[in-house]
């Protein structure tokens, strides 16, 4: 004879596999941003720490409820029909009850809001793999479920950022590199987020329109300083990617040599707001066409 199923352990537990999918996802999405060019703003650690903190809070509350609004009648009818139909319960059922139970406010709201059908499905198939894997997971009647959950689900997490981060560091994952551009990528027009330009050619020449320049003692959110003006340019590939430069000359204007980021699909070429360490970066990016 079964052990009684204790759907208050079941809500916990498929609340609990919510939260560590939802850790989960965070490790992995900080690994590829990883991959990716940095931002032109420094991201403030400790205030992403304490969002992160206090998201905690609103992700188990919506764990919370979703398992009792989803998951909890998802198996209590996959027992049912499992007895009805087949004659035993059948873990099966678990992700069908799922997906019939989601569908309705999906459509609805996509409906309302006139979504497409694609990303509707793509929604409604995610929605249903994660809300599976909790009832599936909280279905066992094993006493101690909880605890081995929480367990499993905390190493798999620390494993995965543990992993990621070997992989970084012996080259398993891509960790992002500038591109090398080389004289030849320069040529063409480069424009800031304003109306700021350079236009350089392959002979040497740039043209400078209303280009922002910084010195170190600039305070990062302070205006900067425009100029205009023609002059030359060149090349310097450094010792690797990441100490590659382009020095511009253009008379009356005092630009630092511009260091290369972005991809080899999109590069830019940046300068430092203030201190090196700010992280702020002044950036221009090639016009896309613009060779």
């Amino acid at each position: 004879m079964h052990q009684k199923r204790s759907y208050g352990r079941m809500l916990l537990v498929s609340a609990l596999v919510g939260c560590l999918e939802v850790a989960l996802a965070v490790v992995v999405i900080l690994l590829y941003v990883r991959t990716q060019p940095p931002p032109d703003t420094p991201v403030d650690h400790a205030a992403l720490a304490a969002s992160l903190l206090s998201l905690s809070v609103i992700v188990g509350v919506i764990a919370f409820l979703l398992s009792l609004i989803f998951v909890l009648p998802a198996v209590a009818l996959a027992d049912l029909l499992g007895r009805r139909i087949g004659g035993r319960e059948a873990w099966w059922w678990v992700p069908l009850m799922v997906a019939a139970l989601v569908a309705p406010p999906i459509v609805a709201f996509a409906a309302y809001n006139g979504v497409e059908a694609r990303p509707v499905l793509v929604f409604w198939a995610e929605a249903t793999a994660a809300l599976s894997v909790g009832g599936l997971v909280a279905r066992p009647r094993h006493p101690g479920l909880g605890r081995q959950v929480a367990l499993w689900g905390t190493a798999a997490v620390a494993g995965t950022g543990l992993l990621g981060a070997l992989g970084l560091a012996v080259g398993l994952l891509p960790a992002y590199e500038p591109p090398a551009i080389g004289p030849e990528t320069m040529a063409g027009t480069w424009g800031d987020h304003t109306s700021g330009k350079l236009v350089f050619t392959s002979d040497g020449r740039v043209t400078a329109s209303g280009v922002g320049e910084h010195d170190p003692d600039d305070h990062s959110g302070g205006p900067s300083r425009r100029c205009s003006g023609s002059g030359t340019w060149s090349y310097e590939p450094g010792r690797d990617v990441w100490t590659q430069e382009v020095r511009i000359r253009v008379p009356g204007c005092s630009w630092p040599a511009w260091s290369v980021g972005g991809t080899d699909r999109k590069p830019w070429i940046f300068q430092h707001v203030g201190k090196p360490d700010s992280g702020n970066l002044y950036e221009l990016r090639k016009a896309v066409g613009g060779s």
